[in-house]
């Protein structure tokens, strides 16, 4: 099964990364661009007998490797 974890800072979280790229926007004459957050998709098989339990396993890859859960929130989609 096909997984896809969207992982991104919290509300409030200071982006710098976002930062920057809205700058730069800005400097190119694209200053209609605001408020820009950067996130990341990482994608993935799991081998798992049902959608239940793929979504377990990918639940507890998230907690405990990709996304640092004090400052990010991550979305889980099973295809």
């Amino acid at each position: 099964m096909r997984a896809q974890v969207f992982v991104r800072l919290k509300p409030g979280v200071l982006d710098v990364q976002g930062k920057a790229i809205e700058r730069g926007l800005a400097e190119n004459d694209f200053s209609a661009i605001t408020n820009i957050r950067v996130g990341k998709l990482i994608e993935f098989d799991v081998a798992a007998t049902n959608a239940d339990k793929a979504h377990q396993i990918v639940e507890s890859v998230c907690q405990k490797l990709l996304a640092n859960t004090i400052i990010e929130n991550y979305e889980i989609k099973l295809g």
